[in-house]
């Protein structure tokens, strides 16, 4: 058991700053991590000092999702922990703008996250993906119902039926990212952008963000996707075997990518 904090939180001027910091572990989700994230989402939310947020993850990933070994080891119990606590979902709630720097790889749940946020800024290093079915469980933390908006219906169904990563460059052709940097500016830009945004006063842009969230049917289809998650009854035995056989799978594209 690391002493190591797993989440880092930092206020930069009237910026928050949350670093997703299980670097071991490609900062997956463990039930610390999601309870840590929870919390530090709905303290940011009520401090009226806050008036943005920027969540990354500390290098080399953003967040490669769900901690599947704890998963496998603890069964569904894990799973139904993320039903009560879930900071996947309450990132898609907050009031005040979130600013996701995608710094690494961006998969599953943290894909999730990320689309959870008003918009992303990925480093040139970054990389996605939607590997849910193939490790054998569903997304319920809003992926569904915010990627075909993202990225479009075609796009979208591909990413998830297929589980292919999708490299930085790509990512901003698709419009899941708005702006790819260099990977050394990656936070600087991502808290220049959120500072923009904390300038605007806080009851127009928490009535802006309303807009947005709760407008084209978009609460409807979040409400679908945890309905079909939730009687979803998934093999939990054999998830430890298949998130090995996506990672080799997911490791041996990147490096065709990379060539």
């Amino acid at each position: 058991m690391s002493d190591r904090p797993v989440l880092l939180t930092a206020d930069i001027g009237s910026v928050r700053l949350l670093t997703l910091n299980r670097p071991d572990a490609r900062n997956a989700l463990s039930g610390e991590l999601n309870t840590a994230l929870y919390q530090a989402l709905e303290e940011a939310d009520v401090d009226d000092a806050v008036k943005a947020v920027v969540v990354t993850g500390a290098d080399p990933a953003f967040c490669a999702g769900l901690d599947l070994k704890e998963a496998g080891a603890e069964g569904a119990a894990f799973f139904r922990r993320f039903q009560d606590i879930n900071c996947i979902v309450r990132i898609g709630e907050m009031r005040k703008p979130v600013v996701g720097a995608v710094n690494g790889a961006a998969f599953t749940g943290g894909l999730e996250i990320a689309l959870g946020c008003d918009f992303l800024i990925a480093s040139e290093r970054a990389v996605f993906a939607d590997t849910h079915v193939r490790v054998g469980v569903l997304p319920g933390g809003g992926l569904t119902a915010r990627l075909p908006r993202v990225v479009g219906a075609a796009n979208a169904r591909r990413m998830s039926m297929t589980g292919e990563v999708v490299d930085a460059a790509r990512a901003e052709r698709i419009g899941l990212v708005s702006e790819v940097v260099p990977h050394g500016e990656l936070l600087e830009r991502a808290m220049a952008l959120a500072s923009s945004a904390a300038d605007v006063p806080a009851a127009a842009m928490r009535d802006l963000k309303r807009m947005y969230t709760q407008s084209g049917g978009l609460a409807d289809d979040l409400a679908a996707e945890v309905a079909i998650a939730h009687a979803y009854r998934a093999d939990y035995d054999g998830i430890e075997g298949r998130r090995a056989q996506v990672q080799s799978r997911n490791r041996a594209q990147i490096s065709q990518e990379k060539h």
